[in-house]
């Protein structure tokens, strides 16, 4: 129930009061109580009534319990039930100007200091004494003990009984700048809650990242043992797969999940993804494990799945992942049951290449046992007729040829192949001994490497998805001045049976194809994201040929969600102008913050950003990781860093908390880098990329624990900070996950103060990894990520605005001051009569001038543009989409989609993710 608790509580902000309660004589738990509360709030929570009246019921002993479980797993979420303590233990004040003479100091003690000597720096006799379990001779007059947590010389960390360690000295209260209040409600009941959450991640329409797949495997563990609670559909095959398998795995709930398959599992990839999973690995197939054998009776339905698929999709998709399938059919056995699943028998044939000469013609009996087929894969072939238990296919191939009690008499497998063939010649061809593929994807590449407009529309208008993200090459292959009519009617054919990623995909990239692009940015599948970049040699469309095609698929966008329920209003966010749609998630950082890759948003109130890694590493490995920052100027031209070489750059401007250069459990190791943002922002200073580089080349995978993240401190005098991790500043917290050493998690523009989102993984060949070492490579990454984000992508604020012109006849828009000190308004927009939604949405997309303007009262404690937007969905049934959770309606009934935590978490609407605006458009 721990586990569930912590999920539930990160996922729905629920606690379950299940401890005991008071008992006749308990003492009051007033005071406890309040303690409670001010250790909730100094984490940025806070009780809602329900949820406090459930604590005060309690007693002592209950109120104890259920207190540490919710600071516990508060903490695990922030960060803050790891031990916290840099190289300098008073930083920053204590951190050396000179960086470089503090080097030279430290060779000088490594190489020239002798024990029972004078100390080589300072002379003084008998200070000189070994650290613990380093054992470098360490002079206590020179370092101080009360601020190094590391050996001096090494920096690696000290034993906590070393001597040479001093108490910190007591730390003074200092000012904190507060973050937004997160609510905490009363659950009532986990399991039913448990399935809520369930539903609503198997509805998203993106593939999970790593944090959602775990906490799926939770929740599953939690849900009915039936399946009456499984939905209807699941959008994302990865996560039908992913759920299904693990459900095959439990006993209890395989019958169950046999029920579900022939409905789910449509495409041969999901019978593979299932597969995957029921190894023990995941569905996206990217490192896929060894597969496990089967039960017969779950191998035959699979192979009777596979069979029931249409030729052409069957044999084109096994030839997708032919590796993969060429393992799979050493636990499927296909051409054991080949008359039973003759097309499942022919696809694995054009997969391993099985030689059918000698077979008898197509529609001749044959003779039993004549023929004998020969599998030339790379899985080896049989010696004899009967296979041995190891043989795998290629004996299987062999035994076939002699009869089989569940097969039809008299037609050995050869035969039976080209019989298949023969009656699906729209799948597969015979050329001489072998079946080979008559694949839709080669006609379609072939018609595109002809020019042949076209035949390769009507080819790709069979499957709308390729056609969307082929869009961009068809409307090359001829010129364009305005868009053909049989162009936009394909288009309106197919756009309806297309999925939402390929629209929301072809739309951002088709807004700007008219202007002329430098470079061109490419993310491939993987564990992590990595990025690639080449030049852009594209010509650009005409810009009539984009705008009509955008308009098509605009309208297709709006269209789908006039479908859904219609509300009374719909308050929208123009800041989300800055959040990202999310494309893929699959490889997303389990963030505190779930951050759409490719968002930019402001920074967090603050004068100091400081940016914060911890790491835990295994037991006799070293790991050594580094916290640095890449500082470039306007034109992307490397201006300096900081980092362990560069612990000051400029007049303390950024300062580095030291080098820690190993991190034994349990305390781990912190470092910390503060950046005073007015003062780089003037020094000449553009962006700052903060980097993780794991310095000697381990895999952040394979470290026991490793996050980062940062803090807004509220002032930039360094007396008014000190090193500890104060859970309240944090404002985003990530893990280091996956084979990775070079980890770029955002791009700072100190101009305009925000930040772009990237969570990038750059390459790393074996070595040394530093700042000096990837200095070229981060200023080309960050230059071609920003110009590539900067425009041109489908955002949450044009998914949002489709959503209210859809959905409502008025649209109240919280306008964000377009600059620093100028007050926010609320934007009134009205349908007008017969206005189409296209049009209302085009009107408020491009924030024209609205209906009515109110604007905050402008004295202090009058409204704000967020109170006012509150007050006007006030006892309506509401769709909300902000950035900020500061619309708080009374009495409302709806949804809110919000980035950011507030008011309105309390306010008793549903809350929806921002994959959920886009499950709207499946």
């Amino acid at each position: 129930m721990s586990v569930l608790a912590s999920v539930l509580l990160r996922r729905l902000r629920t606690v379950y009061v299940d401890q005991a309660g008071p008992r006749p004589g308990d003492p009051s738990t007033d005071e406890g109580l309040v303690a409670l509360e001010a250790e909730l709030l100094d984490r940025g929570f806070a009780p809602n009534a329900q949820l406090r009246a459930a604590l005060a019921w309690l007693g002592p002993a209950g109120l104890a319990d259920a207190g540490r479980q919710m600071i516990a797993h508060i903490d695990a979420e922030l960060g803050a039930d790891r031990t916290h303590m840099p190289l300098f233990r008073s930083f920053p004040a204590s951190v050396p100007d000179d960086t470089f003479q503090l080097w030279i100091d430290r060779v000088f003690t490594l190489l020239l200091q002798w024990p029972k000597q004078p100390c080589v720096l300072c002379g003084t006799v008998g200070s000189v004494h070994p650290v613990s379990p380093c054992a470098h001779l360490v002079c206590r007059e020179c370092w101080d003990g009360a601020d190094y947590s590391g050996c001096p010389v090494c920096h690696r960390r000290v034993d906590p009984a070393d001597p040479f360690l001093k108490p910190v000295p007591p730390r003074h209260a200092r000012e904190v700048s507060v973050g937004p209040l997160k609510v905490l409600a009363l659950g009532r009941d986990a399991r039913a809650d448990a399935v809520t959450a369930l539903r609503t991640l198997l509805a998203r329409r993106t593939p999970l990242p790593p944090r959602d797949r775990e906490d799926l495997a939770v929740l599953l563990a939690h849900a009915p043992t039936g399946v009456e609670w499984f939905p209807e559909d699941v959008p994302v095959r990865e996560t039908k797969a992913l759920v299904l398998g693990r459900m095959l795995r439990v006993r209890e709930r395989r019958a169950g999940a046999l029920e579900l398959l022939g409905r789910h599992l449509t495409t041969a990839t999901d019978v593979l993804r299932l597969l995957c999973v029921w190894s023990g690995g995941e569905a996206d197939l990217i490192e896929p494990p060894r597969l496990r054998s089967l039960p017969r009776g779950l191998r035959r339905r699979l192979l009777a799945l596979l069979d029931g698929l249409s030729a052409p999709s069957l044999v084109e998709d096994v030839l997708r992942h032919p590796v993969l399938w060429k393992r799979a059919a050493e636990i499927l056995h296909p051409y054991e049951q080949h008359a039973r699943h003759p097309k499942a028998a022919m696809a694995f044939a054009v997969l391993r290449g099985t030689d059918v000469s000698g077979a008898a013609a197509p529609g001749d009996a044959g003779t039993p046992g004549e023929a004998r087929p020969r599998d030339t894969s790379a899985a080896g072939t049989a010696s004899s007729g009967t296979p041995s238990p190891d043989t795998g296919v290629a004996g299987a191939v062999a035994a076939e040829t002699l009869p089989h009690p569940t097969n039809t008499p008299g037609i050995p497998l050869a035969e039976a192949l080209l019989r298949t063939a023969a009656a699906h010649p729209d799948a597969v061809r015979v050329d001489g001994a072998r079946l080979r593929a008559a694949t839709w994807s080669a006609r379609v590449e072939q018609a595109l490497a002809e020019k042949d407009a076209e035949g390769a529309l009507a080819l790709l208008a069979r499957r709308p998805g390729e056609l969307l993200r082929r869009l961009d090459h068809l409307l090359r292959l001829r010129p364009l001045d305005v868009l053909p009519e049989d162009f936009a009617d394909v288009l309106r054919r197919a756009l309806p049976q297309a999925g939402p990623a390929p629209l929301l995909a072809a739309l951002g990239r088709l807004r700007i194809r008219h202007l002329p692009s430098e470079r061109r940015v490419f993310f491939p599948r993987g564990q992590v994201t990595h990025a690639y970049t080449l030049d852009d040699s594209r010509a650009p469309l005409s810009p009539v040929v984009t705008r009509e095609v955008c308009a098509l698929l605009e309208a297709e966008a709006v269209r789908r969600l006039s479908a859904t329920p219609r509300v009374d209003l719909a308050v929208l966010d123009s800041a989300l102008t800055g959040l990202a749609v999310p494309a893929t998630e699959r490889a997303d950082a389990k963030a505190l913050v779930a951050v759409p890759r490719g968002s930019t948003q402001p920074l967090p109130d603050g004068e100091v950003m400081r940016l914060f890694l911890h790491w835990t590493e295994p037991a006799k490995t070293r790991v050594d990781l580094d916290l640095s920052v890449a500082l470039y100027d306007e034109n992307w031209e490397f201006a300096g860093l900081c980092d362990y070489t560069n612990l000051v750059y400029g007049e303390r401007w950024a300062v580095h908390s030291g080098d820690l250069t190993s991190a034994p459990a349990p305390d781990g190791a912190t470092e910390y880098v503060d950046l005073d943002l007015t003062s780089l922002g003037g020094r000449g200073v553009r962006y700052a990329l903060p980097v993780v580089f794991s310095y000697n080349d381990i895999a952040f995978e394979r470290l026991l624990d490793a996050f980062a993240g940062f803090m807004t401190l509220p002032s930039a005098a360094e007396e008014a900070r000190d090193a500890s991790y104060d859970p309240r500043t944090v404002r985003q917290r990530y893990d280091l996950v996956g084979d990775s050493r070079v980890h770029v998690p955002l791009m700072v523009d100190l101009r305009h103060r925000t930040f772009l989102w990237t969570d990038l993984h750059l390459s790393a060949a074996e070595g040394y990894h530093n700042v000096y070492r990837h200095a070229a490579d981060l200023g080309r990454a960050g230059r071609d990520l920003y110009q590539y984000f900067a425009s041109g992508r489908t955002t949450l604020w044009d998914l949002a605005v489709w959503h209210a012109a859809a959905r409502a006849d008025e649209v109240a828009v919280v306008r964000r001051a377009p600059r620093p000190g100028a007050d926010d308004e609320l934007w009134h927009y009205v349908r007008r009569a017969a206005e189409p939604d296209t049009a209302f949405a085009a009107r408020v997309r491009a924030l024209e001038a609205p209906e009515r303007r109110e604007r905050p009262d402008g004295v202090p404690g009058g409204a704000s543009a967020d109170e006012l937007a509150g007050e006007a969905a006030a006892k309506k049934h509401v769709l909300l989409a902000l950035v900020h959770g500061g619309v708080a309606p009374e009495r409302a009934t709806g949804e809110v989609y919000r980035l950011l935590p507030g008011p309105v978490d309390g306010c008793g609407l549903t809350p929806l993710a921002a994959g959920d605006l886009v499950a709207a458009l499946g």
